[in-house]
């Protein structure tokens, strides 16, 4: 049976750094070709700016600093495959959160976003407009169609593109973690599937930005709404799925399914990539913490530790005159078991200066 080798590129980009990002696509493109074979490489959403840009939209030089990484992508990623990448792209209407698909050294087709966000952590339509047509892509002879994030969540999209004869749905994300939320992503995407009977490829964004954390767990679905394919979460990757093509449909081969993290687990690390990527996506060596000999410190200590290493983190125990002495004790006894730099700075001296300035 004939095969197309589909590879879900789920990689964590940096806002704003385009070149930085191009970079990252053309590398993963080339390793999906040479150690999968791959068809199609798929990213996630906005994967030249990052996610949320926000107001980098705005800056006049975005168009510029977008079309050179795209130059860049074009005329170094592998002509023989597709790559499916997400990007800005400006229309006279104003500015669309696109996806463009690159094939021998060109984008040869576009598709603009159709249901913009506006909720909780999202503002897309302070920056976007809203595109208003499918876009189905000839692909060794399958007809295949391409959505973004919210698109996903709504009927319409998945049922133009079955109107139109699409036999696959590529869909490109940057979704937030928040607790139970890779069940929620199944379950939306198994009632698409029941929409439009295709199977649907569905590829997450992993990495913190601010307050955001993106967990990945990209998956596909089958047309019978089995999930065949799941990436781990939290873990930047190339995950592979074969897509079998029949005469009259798409199946989908078994992979691997990877294990699903315990909430807590789950939690904990949603909170060690944040620390991390907060941290070294804005440049700073390292981070300072104070030890209290409680449960909290105790556990900020081990998150920081987790995310940038024990090099990495100092802890200050500052004792006061009510401080016991089981607190600096468990407190010493925190940092040695995790080896990081820990000092013993009292203020009480600073108190009493503070209250003689005061008098």
């Amino acid at each position: 049976m004939p095969q197309l080798k589909v590879v879900m590129a789920q990689l964590n980009p940096v806002v704003g750094d385009m070149e930085g990002n191009a970079s990252l696509v053309i590398d993963a493109a080339e390793r999906a070709v040479r150690e999968f074979g791959a068809d199609i490489v798929v990213f996630p959403e906005l994967m030249l700016t990052g996610y949320p840009p926000e107001d980098l939209l705005l800056r006049p030089s975005l168009d510029l600093r977008v079309e050179r990484a795209l130059q860049r992508i074009c005329a170094q990623v592998p002509g023989g495959c597709h790559v499916v990448v997400g990007y800005p792209r400006r229309c006279g209407a104003g500015l669309l959160n696109a996806a463009g698909v690159v094939h021998a050294g060109q984008i040869i087709a576009e598709y603009a976003k159709q249901h913009l966000p506006n909720y909780q952590v999202f503002d897309e339509k302070r920056y976007f407009v809203t595109g208003d047509r499918p876009l189905i892509v000839d692909i060794a002879g399958v007809p295949v169609a391409i959505t973004i994030c919210e698109d996903i969540w709504e009927s319409a999209p998945l049922l133009q593109a079955a109107a139109g004869g699409a036999r696959v749905m590529l869909n490109l994300n940057a979704s937030p973690y928040h607790v139970n939320k890779a069940a929620e992503r199944l379950q939306n995407v198994q009632r698409r599937v029941a929409d439009g009977a295709m199977p649907v490829v569905y590829v997450n964004m992993v990495g913190g930005q601010d307050e955001l954390v993106f967990d990945g767990g990209s998956m596909v679905v089958d047309a019978a709404g089995v999930q065949q394919v799941l990436a781990p979460s939290f873990e930047a990757g190339l995950y592979p799925a074969v897509l079998e093509l029949g005469v009259e449909s798409v199946s989908v081969a078994r992979g691997p399914i990877a294990p699903p993290r315990e909430e807590v687990a789950s939690i904990y690390a949603a909170l060690v990539e944040g620390v991390r990527d907060y941290v070294n996506k804005n440049g700073f060596p390292g981070v300072v913490l104070g030890l209290s000999g409680g449960i909290d410190s105790a556990l900020t200590l081990a998150i920081a530790v987790d995310a940038l290493g024990a090099e990495r983190v100092q802890a200050v125990m500052m004792p006061f005159l009510y401080t016991s002495s089981m607190s600096l004790e468990d407190a010493e006894d925190e940092a040695r078991r995790l080896g990081v730099d820990y000092r013993v700075m009292p203020i009480e001296p600073i108190y009493d200066a503070v209250l003689a300035t005061l008098a």
